[in-house]
């Protein structure tokens, strides 16, 4: 897949890990619900930090689009949903480490609750996988 950043001199840069827009070639599209940072067994990792839930979130959409056929490379946009706002630096410090650039397109807002009070962030995503 080829994955290009559109940026413009119109568009103050990024404040985090982000590309205002990504352009792909076509390919397979494949959308990953919403992931916690709940582990394969069950269990919810860093109950109450951010950086270790972030970091578990991550390693499930990794699992989650690897098990489609794609990697990380192939994510091209990312909604995250955080319970404090504050958390934001923290948060892509960790996106970093996960989405090399070009990063994908990405949303981020704060919302009141989530499926457990434990959650802290939960991110949905969008790949496009080259064609087979």
């Amino acid at each position: 897949m080829t994955k290009q950043q559109i940026v413009s001199n119109k568009l103050r840069q990024p404040s985090g890990h982000f590309s205002h827009a990504i352009s792909v070639a076509a390919g397979k599209l494949v959308f990953i619900s919403g992931m916690t940072s709940r582990r394969a067994d069950g269990t919810i990792a860093g109950i109450g930090d951010i950086e270790a839930q972030t970091r578990q979130v991550c390693e499930n959409l990794k699992a989650a689009v690897e098990e489609a056929g794609g990697t990380l490379e192939d994510i091209c946009r990312v909604d995250v949903y955080v319970r404090n706002m504050e958390h934001f630096d923290v948060i892509h410090k960790v996106r970093r480490e996960y989405f090399r650039p070009p990063a994908p397109a990405s949303t981020m807002v704060e919302v009141t609750k989530m499926t457990s009070p434990e959650y802290l962030i939960e991110i949905n995503a969008i790949a496009v996988l080259s064609p087979a």
